[in-house]
């Protein structure tokens, strides 16, 4: 049976041990394709060393960017506890990961994990990784940006408290040699961390999006008792309080709430005479969307002795 490092068993089999990519494979491929026979022959190798871990919840952990002047990378890597994540060993680590997807621009997370890595593969170092700290380690996500030939413009990170939040934001106009252009992308980085836009302005909000809120908000109008005929200017009205909140350029300035985003933008455009926008951005989280891990261990202890 022909095993694929591009295969679903061997995703699988990584998720379940832990183990290399190419040890997944090799293992798939001596066990005829069954997959608890391949995790034994990865046990038995010694080479699932994070096999018990692969259930467990990883959504502490940090984010870091690499960046240069044309191009930009923002990495998401999760372990199972905070002290583990202020490490110096696992912040090196991420940033590793950060300056290696930036270098070498794959196209989605399986791509990255098989990029060399110092004599090894990502994965591989990851596994390595769980072997010496001895948690779930697991490489989440990732986002890269680039700046389009001839344009002229500036890739920007801002990482907060610690490696908790991290952001990347493409801003087109001017170079990074424009002080004050590049000013206005730290600035608009810090805004994205601070105020989690969803878009970047109200055109980029999807229709079924905009469709869905109007209807709440005529119902909402309705079962207040407003009138039939102005349900439709009421959930107008409305909508400019969701873009106000949800897309960038509309969003208060949170250095000075009574400017709009867009009112930097224009008047950034009216100094370098070339238009100024924000082309994408990117906010990661650490573990937002992820199970929590539980602290409470006398709760814990407790639930284990009722039920036995």
């Amino acid at each position: 049976m022909q095993i694929t490092s591009e295969s679903e068993m061997v995703r699988e089999l990584r998720e379940k041990t832990g183990a290399g990519m190419m040890d997944c494979k090799k293992a798939l491929a001596e066990a005829g394709g069954a997959m608890e026979a391949a995790i034994d022959n990865l046990r038995k190798k010694g080479l699932a060393a994070a096999a018990k871990k692969a259930s467990r919840i990883a959504s502490e952990g940090s984010v870091a960017a690499c960046v240069d002047a044309g191009a930009g990378a923002l990495v998401e890597v999760n372990c199972e506890t905070d002290f583990v994540a202020k490490t110096d060993d696992f912040q090196g680590f991420v940033r590793e990961v950060a300056s290696l997807v930036h270098a070498k621009a794959p196209k989605d997370i399986e791509a990255a994990l098989a990029l060399p890595a110092g004599g090894a593969t990502l994965s591989d170092k990851l596994t390595e990784r769980v072997a010496k700290i001895g948690e779930k380690i697991s490489f989440r996500r990732f986002v890269r940006f680039a700046l389009p030939a001839g344009d002229k413009g500036v890739i920007v990170p801002y990482i907060h408290a610690g490696g908790k939040i991290g952001v990347l934001i493409e801003l087109h106009g001017a170079g990074a040699e424009n002080a004050e252009f590049a000013a206005l992308g730290k600035d608009l980085a810090m805004q994205v961390a601070a105020a989690n836009p969803s878009y970047v302005a109200r055109e980029n909000v999807p229709a079924d999006a905009i469709a869905r809120e109007k209807a709440i908000y005529r119902e909402q109008a309705l079962a207040a008792g407003k009138p039939e005929k102005i349900l439709d200017k009421i959930a107008e009205g409305k909508l400019e309080k969701y873009y106000g909140d949800f897309c960038l350029v509309e969003q208060a300035f949170i250095k000075d709430p009574d400017r709009k985003v867009k009112e930097l933008l224009k008047a950034m455009s009216a100094k370098t005479g070339t238009a100024v926008r924000v082309a994408g951005f990117a906010r990661f989280q650490v573990g937002e969307g992820l199970e929590k891990r539980s602290n409470d261990l006398a709760a814990e202890v407790a639930k284990q002795l009722n039920q036995g």
